[in-house]
């Protein structure tokens, strides 16, 4: 079927009152972004839809793209016809036709939303249908679970009829609620974490503590690769990369074993608060779920928290592991994220790190160390690559 137009339609954005159009412009762009390589489709909006005029691009290909698209609810290939009614069910019926396999039964929706049009929606329903089941003896109607639904959309802009409905991602469009600094690790929970917190609009920057030579360029490569994944949903990331070594040296040399990775923890969020500050982010994200691993029970949380003062989003809290991996094998980077290579929160782990630490103690032993001037230092020594949507080069020999 040769399709003229996909359709969008995006369902929270409807609620955002007076601020509905910067969210429906930011959602344009993301559009245009996503299909910037289809030359001949053009993206228009009016109230409540949004319009890709194919012109001759292949509507299945712009389609993959669209499924990327944060805020958009639901999309449809459909042919544009003139609004007469002799014609609608003309188009209606040569849609059924080209469907393939052939549905057994089928209904018709119409939507009326230019209400000068003279036809009432179930007087446009019953006259299609009728069409269709007069040329199609072995079709049949039903009402509640049909194969397939002819959905009419009779509009001021123009009059649409399609008979498929995609699922979009929902959520809102990226850009809309900020910018979001992610704890970026290499493991399964933080890529989750990052594309769930697009979803809900936000604009992504990571960080990541590399610890070389403990930690090695391949663990490094392996989150570049993973911020790369999370280009195709949110565009170019700004990665930053905090030399980490010395800090985790100092801590395993003058700290108690069992307080080893909460120290750590207290130390990765005072600096990320400073890189936050830099750019601009109003909050950090984590991969963090409750009661995981020793640094993710609510004491340790708390005793991680005391240090800064910027909010804290982890969006994956409440989730259970086997969810979390079905996100990250649905997104693309359950495969990366489980190479071995390991990472600064996996060298130097304790025996039997604390469960249940006291922020009274943790403090009492950071005493020992000069926590402002090793905070200023990675700081500083933070380098930041841009991980672009662009294909990333063929790594074959990172030694």
């Amino acid at each position: 079927m040769n399709y003229d137009v996909i359709l969008i339609r995006y369902g929270e954005l409807a609620l955002k009152g007076k601020n509905r159009d910067q969210f429906e412009e930011t959602l344009v762009k993301s559009v245009r972004n996503v299909l910037r390589s289809f030359f001949k489709v053009k993206v228009r909006r009016n109230y409540g839809r949004m319009y890709v005029e194919l012109h001759g691009e292949d509507a299945y290909a712009v389609m993959e793209r669209l499924k990327r698209v944060f805020g958009i609810s639901s999309f449809s290939p459909t042919i544009q016809v003139d609004p007469d009614i002799e014609t609608i069910k003309e188009k209606a019926l040569e849609l059924v036709r080209q469907l393939n396999p052939q549905p057994r039964t089928f209904r018709v929706v119409s939507r009326r939303a230019d209400k000068r049009y003279p036809i009432p929606s179930m007087e446009v329903n019953r006259m299609v249908a009728t069409h269709i089941l007069r040329a199609l003896p072995a079709i049949s109607v039903d009402l509640h679970e049909p194969d397939t639904i002819v959905n009419v959309e009779i509009r001021t802009e123009g009059t649409y009829i399609s008979c498929e409905t995609i699922q979009g991602l929902g959520g809102l469009p990226v850009g809309v609620s900020g910018k979001v600094l992610l704890l970026l690790s290499g493991g399964i929970d933080s890529p989750v974490a990052g594309w769930m917190m697009l979803k809900r609009g936000v604009t992504l920057e990571a960080i990541h503590f590399h610890s070389y030579p403990f930690t090695s360029e391949r663990a490094l490569q392996k989150v570049r690769d993973l911020a790369h994944k999370l280009t195709k949903w949110g565009g170019t990331v700004r990665l930053h990369v905090v030399p980490f070594t010395e800090i985790q040296t100092a801590i395993r040399e003058k700290c108690p074993e069992d307080y080893l990775i909460t120290i750590m923890r207290r130390f990765m969020m005072r600096i990320s608060e400073r890189v936050a500050e830099n750019t601009n982010a109003k909050a950090l994200a984590t991969g963090e779920s409750l009661g995981q691993v020793a640094s993710q029970t609510l004491e340790s949380m708390d005793t991680i928290n005391k240090v800064i003062s910027i909010p804290i989003l982890r969006p994956l809290v409440a989730m259970d592991k086997v969810d979390i991996v079905d996100i990250s094998r649905q997104i693309d980077t359950y495969e990366l994220s489980i190479l071995p290579y390991e990472d600064c929160c996996t060298v130097f782990t304790p025996k039997n790190p604390v469960t249940r630490p006291k922020p009274r103690l943790a403090a009492k032993f950071e005493e020992a160390l000069d926590v402002e001037a090793l905070v200023e230092d990675a700081v500083a020594r933070t380098e930041i690559e841009e991980i672009t949507t662009k294909p990333k080069e063929t790594t074959t020999d990172l030694f």
